[in-house]
């Protein structure tokens, strides 16, 4: 059976968002599956140390970079961060650690995913070995330093002059690839708008999770408080502000209660933005949090990939009102298992959480088919077959 080196910036216990938990989801399938598995990620450690986490090998290496990204070890400082992203453009030190993790377990087969802190220069070490390497992409690393394509407050449009310098080697590294797998049909296309892959196979999967029904499908009358969730990191970039601000303006029967953690002055602001019908939650368990609402918004004004909590709120049967950015449209269909607005038109967002509201009908509708729109989204086998195809075929 092959043996498969998986390399991602973050691994249990580091989570940064659904990349990680999608990620150690293939890792683990792929182990129940019979490969050899290792991991490469980073950690806060000097050098490199080798562990066990649920008996797959893990590496955890060292960041060699102004200081490790996850959590609060960010730094503050716009100079140090312009530093950061200048060396994480195609980090030399990096690459001892794959030649040492390459020369120690001699894998058949390469799959990235996220590769901020290693950065591109992996992929050279990599194939001077001659080993296939499968690429999947969960956001926009290499077109943007941020991930985001987002900057002062907006959308990025194209890309602008600090990243067309970061990222100007890229494009032309990525035909090193020998399969590309986008998570969704967004990413391949925005790629692809780019010029990069050009003469890559590419392929769409889906990340998939299997989530226990935890509601029954929801019946609003109108009688209660309709409880109105968001749940995710709170920047600017998912609207999280815009959510604030509209649902301020309404005169309804109605609770906003928000889950999630941001920068510190942000949250402070956020809370002062809050009127007293809105509630931070900080972080809690996501399935506990479903069972508390009626409706998810999830107003990203940034070009979110394939955010999880789009599937994870539908399959417990809770409409969600989301903007039609990114893939985002992808899980959400109109009028079928929620509201797709425009962020473009700010009042969209208040209008469509006064239409469910209101139109008792329309909620218990996309309610009924909320789970049903989803069910590609839960099959876990299916995504790790397609992975299994792709690595069979290499």
């Amino acid at each position: 059976m092959k043996k498969i080196l998986l390399i991602n910036t973050l691994y249990h216990p580091y989570i940064g968002g659904g990349a990680e938990i999608i990620f150690q989801q293939q890792v683990e399938g792929l182990k129940k599956r019979g490969y050899e598995i290792c991991v490469l990620t980073t950690g806060k450690n000097e050098n490199l140390i080798k562990e066990y986490v649920n008996d797959i090998v893990i590496y955890r290496a060292g960041i060699k970079n102004f200081y490790w990204h996850y959590g609060n070890n960010k730094s503050n400082n716009k100079l140090i961060k312009l530093f950061w992203h200048v060396r994480d453009s195609y980090n030399i030190q990096m690459k001892k650690y794959i030649n040492s993790i390459l020369d120690m377990e001699n894998p058949d087969i390469v799959i990235c995913h996220n590769l901020a802190g290693f950065s591109i220069s992996i992929w050279d070490e990599i194939k001077k070995n001659n080993l296939k390497i499968i690429q999947v992409l969960h956001d926009m690393y290499l077109l943007c330093a941020n991930s985001t394509m987002f900057r002062k407050d907006h959308t990025c449009k194209k890309q602008c002059t600090i990243c067309k310098v970061l990222r100007k080697i890229h494009k032309g590294k990525s035909e090193k690839i020998d399969v590309l797998v986008g998570v969704s049909q967004f990413i391949i296309h925005k790629m692809s708008s780019y010029n990069y892959f050009k003469s890559v196979k590419k392929q769409v999967i889906y990340n998939a999770q299997n989530i226990k029904y935890i509601n029954k499908e929801k019946i609003w009358d109108g009688t209660d408080v309709l409880k109105i969730g968001y749940i995710g990191s709170l920047t600017k970039s998912k609207g999280i502000e815009w959510l604030i601000t509209q649902f301020n303006q309404l005169n309804i029967n109605a609770k906003l209660l928000i889950a999630g953690k941001g920068e510190l002055i942000y949250e402070k602001y956020l809370k002062k933005l809050a009127n007293n019908k809105i509630e931070f939650l900080g972080y809690v368990d996501s399935s506990e949090f479903y069972k508390k609402v009626d409706i998810i918004c999830l107003p990203s004004i940034c070009e979110d990939n394939l955010p999880g909590v789009a599937y994870e709120a539908t399959a417990n049967s809770i409409p969600v009102i989301a903007t039609k950015r990114g893939g985002i449209p992808e899980i959400i269909t109109d009028q079928v298992n929620g509201i797709l607005i425009d962020p473009d038109h700010e009042n969209s967002l208040g209008k469509a959480i006064l239409e469910l509201y209101k139109n008792k009908k329309l909620f218990n509708s996309l309610s009924a088919q909320a789970r049903k729109s989803v069910e590609s989204f839960l099959d876990v086998d299916k995504m790790l077959d397609e992975y299994e195809t792709i690595i069979q075929n290499l």
